[in-house]
């Protein structure tokens, strides 16, 4: 493929503390040079024209691919949750779907923790490794039986993987669709109190300090989760945690009139919890942005709030609506990289997500201040199931390059 400089743009380099005008050098598919560098004669220039330039977006734990929202939102590796038609707890089932994206995206699949994610019996997950998974998942689930998380940890911890957690007590969730409070009595719905998730937290790295393995609870939603999970670091352990843009920019109130587009796994939460999750952000507790692409057609939404699926389709919204994080001042643009590109890469063990010699050449040219409407009824994704239909935001993925390939423009 020969050499590509991208010339002319701002790079949001995520081991920068802020971004600076500069070039990127990259020869086939890998990253050779960034910065105030000298651009080779023999190499193609691609001027960005003023566009931040940033490490494609790496999104941990979706749960469809979905190649048209992927490239729209400038995601070029996803992590894919176990939670399919058929559990990814088989070495056949990881290679395809490893294979699912090529070669337009990468798929990193997340191999089941148990045997049908049945919470009881360790799957192979070793054999699951070498077929290609990145990381160990529970799926949707918590699992209630500390011994069996007891050896996932220590297992995985053994062969490096990072185990990926839910964290929400099924004990106390049960068929809980919303969280306690004001909002879920009102419309009668079954809820949970917010402590089901620190609870399962709580447990969850008291394994982690006996076993030493690395933890990343995928989306953490409370006040006293983030301190948990703060302590945790505080202290030394291997613990990450993540969040969705839908439970930082929306609280409970979302779901009034029984929206079931507004109906997730965890369930939104309250005010004070949101604007606790904002400050998780801004001092670095948060470690990732995810999606959680999950599209569902109307045979899964148009349905009785109980009775409908959680999930959302979240992916060509991830980039515009967490660049409000920037525009509000809660972290700079370097700062946002690293929450959706070099820490998922990170967690996965793969060398992307920045602009490092040698890292893989796939990369977003973003214009940060291109405005737009998310419209349910015309996003690329498999379906519109998205909480913020009809609402403006700022940020288009102008060009993505992946694997030292330019896909669109």
């Amino acid at each position: 493929m020969g050499k590509i400089a991208i010339t002319g743009g701002l790079l949001a380099d995520p081991a920068q503390d802020s971004p600076a005008h500069g070039a990127l050098l990259i020869e086939d598919d890998r990253i050779i040079a960034s910065g105030t560098i000298d651009i080779p004669s023999d190499a193609e220039i691609v001027v960005a024209n003023g566009l931040v330039v940033a490490p494609g977006l790496i999104d941990l734990g979706v749960f469809r691919t979905d190649k048209p929202a992927f490239h729209y939102g400038g995601i070029t590796r996803a992590a894919l949750m176990p939670d399919q038609s058929l559990p990814l707890d088989d070495v056949g089932l990881i290679r395809e779907a490893a294979r699912a994206g090529k070669p337009d995206f990468w798929v990193h699949p997340i191999a089941a923790a148990t045997k049908g994610l049945g919470g009881k019996e360790l799957a192979e997950i070793g054999m699951m490794q070498a077929a290609g998974a990145k990381a160990v998942g529970t799926g949707r689930s918590w699992i209630a039986d500390s011994g069996v998380m007891y050896r996932i940890l220590a297992y995985a911890s053994g062969l490096g993987l990072t185990v990926i957690s839910h964290a929400e007590d099924a004990g106390l969730a049960g068929r809980a669709v919303a969280t306690s409070g004001e909002t879920a009595t009102r419309l009668g719905l079954a809820a949970a109190p917010t402590c089901a998730e620190a609870m399962a937290i709580a447990r969850d790295i008291s394994l982690v300090r006996e076993t030493g393995a690395r933890i990343h609870f995928r989306i953490v939603t409370t006040k006293a989760g983030f301190d948990l999970v703060r302590a945790a670091k505080a202290e030394g352990l291997p613990v990450t945690c993540g969040i969705s843009p839908a439970h930082l920019f929306l609280s409970d109130n979302a779901v009034t009139d029984y929206r079931t587009f507004a109906r997730m796994s965890p369930p939104l939460r309250s005010e004070d919890d949101r604007n606790a999750a904002l400050a998780a952000v801004a001092d670095g507790t948060v470690d990732v942005i995810t999606s959680s692409h999950d599209p569902r057609g109307p045979e899964d939404k148009r349905l009785p709030f109980a009775d409908a699926s959680p999930g959302v389709a979240g992916a060509e919204t991830l980039l515009a609506l967490s660049l409000n994080l920037v525009r509000d001042g809660h972290i700079g643009i370097n700062a946002l990289m690293r929450l959706l590109s070099a820490n998922p890469a990170q967690i996965l063990g793969v060398d992307a997500g920045g602009f490092a010699e040698g890292s893989a050449a796939d990369i977003i040219l973003v214009d940060p201040d291109a405005p737009w409407i998310i419209d349910s009824d015309k996003m690329a994704a498999a379906a519109g199931n998205t909480p913020f239909d009809k609402v403006p935001v700022q940020g288009r993925v102008r060009r993505l390059m992946k694997g030292g390939i330019f896909y669109s423009e």
